[in-house]
């Protein structure tokens, strides 16, 4: 069975159809799989702001979709998180490192997001998710996830400072050009998985993010990942940052692209 979590409060977004995106997709899914979205928080316009004012703020919207996914968890489901942002998940991956401790998380981003308030340059809080949930800095909603169990796939937009602390702290990283379905493989072996993405890891023009960076996965590369993943190995799955088009036309098309790239997660669920 399939537990479908909507994100829906602003957490750190920066961009005015992060929210609707989120829910643009989940509707999607609800239509084609018939299920039914548990939704999360209330909208807020977006801020260019930095995390100690953006983390506050987000903090209901943090709480209740740790206790979405804790409650998918116990219940020994899928879960699928459709997030607004990546800055959703410092609620997500601890409950992920505590229920599954043996999980590897493929953290598919164009970017490292393993930044701290000492080495963000920007203060953005989406650039500091998989460092919180590792325990490199203190978000206010757990950590635990050990880095050695994170694989950064898909990234190239790196920090220099974020660099130095993901060779520190032993975070593989997999870039475009190495992402198969055999290093996947490699990187998942036995444990369980739970996927993480961010669409800016996707080549420009596929399907429209914040912050996007050239020389991306193709859809068939993130295809190819669902599709190698054992389904009994598959706990959750995490869809971030798809900046809706205004022009119905193109959203709906980016939708199917995105739908189509994850479709083996709801296709081949274990009984």
């Amino acid at each position: 069975m399939i537990d479908l979590i909507v994100s829906q409060g602003r957490v750190a977004d920066r961009e005015p159809r992060m929210i609707e995106g989120a829910a643009r997709i989940a509707r999607a899914l609800e239509s084609r799989y018939g299920l039914t979205g548990r939704f999360v928080g209330e909208p807020a316009p977006p801020a260019d702001d930095d995390w100690t004012v953006s983390l506050p703020q987000a903090g209901e919207t943090l709480t209740g979709l740790r206790r979405a996914v804790t409650d998918s968890i116990a219940n020994g489901n899928r879960t699928v998180m459709i997030s607004n942002t990546c800055s959703a998940s410092l609620a997500t991956l601890p409950v992920v490192a505590r229920e599954h401790p043996d999980a590897v998380v493929l953290y598919i981003d164009g970017h490292g997001d393993f930044n701290t308030p000492e080495t963000t340059g920007t203060g953005y809080l989406g650039g500091m998710v998989l460092a919180g949930a590792c325990g490199l800095w203190d978000s206010g909603h757990g950590a635990g996830l050990h880095p050695a169990k994170a694989v950064l796939v898909g990234a190239r937009d790196i920090d220099e400072a974020e660099g130095e602390l993901i060779a520190e702290h032993g975070v593989r990283v997999i870039p475009p050009a190495q992402t198969t379905a055999e290093t996947i493989l490699d990187a998942i072996g036995d444990s369980p998985v739970w996927v993480h993405i961010d669409w800016d890891v996707l080549e420009p023009g596929h399907v429209p993010a914040d912050y996007t960076v050239p020389d991306g996965l193709l859809p068939e590369q993130i295809r190819a990942i669902f599709d190698a993943i054992p389904p009994q190995q598959l706990r959750g799955v995490e869809l971030a940052e798809f900046n809706a088009p205004l022009d119905d036309e193109l959203s709906d098309q980016a939708v199917e692209t995105i739908l189509a790239m994850v479709a083996p997660a709801f296709e081949n669920v274990p009984a």
